[in-house]
């Protein structure tokens, strides 16, 4: 009598050499990059996923939040047009793991997603824009988009503004709110020039959607996370950060997803495509121009000259 085991590897066996594949499921209209907006108590709060092919049917992917880097995803799972995954707390201080849940139909994903903390929220998604660029851009006029003297052309993400100009410079005391650019912008370049004291924290959201990352790291090597990096994406090929206290500059040029970033005059980042938002960013909605937004919910941060050439 054969045993039950055996009938398993014979079926594998008979696919071998029959020479008839084993089919896995068509997965292929969930793969790629996913523009997520999700209803927390009634906000909308931009959010990202990738999923992509490991290998012959395993699918994985990374992960952005409202908050936090791309985390990884070791497996997710998909059937019959559902998706499902699951990934331990980043910063949240719970021993749960946030579960995402989706259903996708015909272009559109949307579900649920159930925080470590419990609650859930609503979602919905549609694929992210390539952004490819068929020609090289032609510059515009450079803009000063810090005056100098006030906050004329920028606003606050909160009530409470702790911005303000000292003698020139653009200064934030201490952590408070996020300093937004009334102009949109697509394609661009930037010239900024900031400072900073010890152990503080801060960034540049290109077009309030892509932090490049401001930070006390001298003495550490490069990171995704730490100074020069496109959050969680994109790491400096060297760490060129300056002493804190010490005025530093970066020059940025995006066009579509590519960017390249000279941190004190050295080069970085290369024409390196970022894959999709960074945590903290404005909206989801990347096909579409967005401001320069200067963070200042974490840490005391100055700027003394903020510029931008735009595409024509």
């Amino acid at each position: 009598m054969m045993k039950k085991f055996q009938l398993p590897i014979l079926i594998l066996l008979t696919f071998i050499f029959s020479g008839q594949p084993i089919k896995a499921q068509d997965n292929s209209a969930v793969q790629g990059r996913w523009d997520l907006t999700v209803d927390m108590d009634g906000q909308d709060v931009p959010s990202w996923l990738e999923v992509k092919l490991s290998g012959i049917r395993t699918l994985v992917g990374y992960f952005v939040g409202n908050s936090g880097s791309a985390r990884p995803i070791s497996r997710v799972n998909y059937e019959d047009g559902e998706i499902s995954f699951s990934i331990p707390p980043q910063w949240e201080d719970s021993d749960r793991d946030m579960v995402f849940n989706g259903k996708l139909e015909g272009e559109k994903l949307t579900g649920t997603i159930t925080s470590s903390l419990g609650k859930k929220h609503d979602f919905s998604g549609v694929k992210a824009p390539l952004m490819r660029r068929d020609n090289t851009p032609k510059w515009g006029k450079t803009i000063e988009i810090f005056n100098g003297k006030n906050l004329d052309g920028w606003h606050a993400d909160k009530a409470e503004n702790q911005w303000q100009v000292i003698d020139g410079v653009l200064t934030s005391k201490a952590a408070g709110a996020n300093l937004i650019s009334d102009q949109k912008f697509e394609d661009f370049k930037l010239h900024v020039e900031f400072r900073y004291p010890e152990g503080s924290n801060s960034g540049v959201y290109l077009r309030g959607r892509y932090e490049v990352q401001i930070e006390d790291n001298k003495g550490t090597p490069p990171s995704s996370i730490y100074f020069g990096g496109v959050y969680g994406f994109l790491t400096p090929n060297e760490m060129a950060v300056k002493s804190a206290g010490v005025w530093q500059s970066f020059d940025i040029t995006l066009v579509g997803r590519q960017v390249t970033i000279v941190a004190n005059g050295k080069e970085i980042i290369c024409k390196q495509i970022i894959p999709g938002i960074t945590g903290g960013a404005l909206d989801s909605d990347e096909g579409q121009p967005g401001p320069l937004m200067l963070q200042g919910d974490h840490g005391a941060i100055e700027f003394r000259k903020i510029e931008i050439t735009p595409a024509r």
